[in-house]
């Protein structure tokens, strides 16, 4: 039992060491000077895109092979489209309420480990992602160089998908399951607030 309890503390911390402490948004719209750097702290800044992205590697590792390769890989290929639309500012609209609505969804998922086809739960994926990389396109602009910028934010969607592989591992174990499926549903409360925080109802 000691044993179990110490496999599942490593993958806990690395969930929470995820989290920043500050509770603002990662695309509140301020200017974004940098390049690197400054792309790889925009996701890791924002809870809202931090949930998801583990959501993401949660569900692909519930889902199984292929879907645990297949779901991360999707997910920054689609948001680098959806940067390319904010960065030509072409309009999409509920750009924060669909940031939110991926953490509840995805957060949902995993909570009820829910088991679509694979090419459903990829087009799903994908949807998501363009959102978020729409968010991230928006700043992408005002970086002293867009490109690693883009290179920097692509490669911090990646490792908070191996956060998320990486804890969904555990639902090798009942206890691991159990919390696998916990995080899912924290993920999609924190979802909610954060729906409710783009609509205005709290701050």
């Amino acid at each position: 039992m000691t044993s179990g309890n110490s496999a599942l503390r490593l993958p806990l911390a690395l969930l929470l060491a995820a989290l920043p402490l500050s509770s603002a948004l990662a695309h509140t719209g301020v200017g974004v000077a940098g390049g690197l750097t400054s792309g790889f702290m925009h996701p890791m800044l924002g809870p809202d895109h931090i949930i998801a992205m583990v959501a993401v590697g949660l569900w692909g590792a519930q889902l199984g092979a292929p879907a645990i390769w297949v779901l991360p890989i999707t997910f920054p290929l689609v948001m680098a489209f959806g940067g390319l639309l904010g960065v030509m500012n072409v309009p999409l609209p509920f750009i924060e309420q669909g940031v939110a609505v991926s953490g509840i969804a995805l957060g949902l998922f995993v909570f009820m480990n829910v088991r679509l086809p694979l090419a459903i739960a990829a087009c799903i994926v994908g949807v998501f992602a363009i959102f978020h990389g729409y968010a991230h396109g928006r700043e992408l602009p005002e970086a002293a160089d867009p490109v690693a910028y883009a290179v920097g934010f692509v490669v911090a969607t990646g490792l908070l998908h191996l956060v998320g592989i990486l804890i969904g591992e555990l639902i090798k174990w009942p206890a691991g399951a159990k919390l696998v499926r916990g995080c899912g549903a924290a993920i999609g409360c924190a979802g909610v607030y954060f729906l409710l925080a783009a609509v205005g109802v709290v701050e």
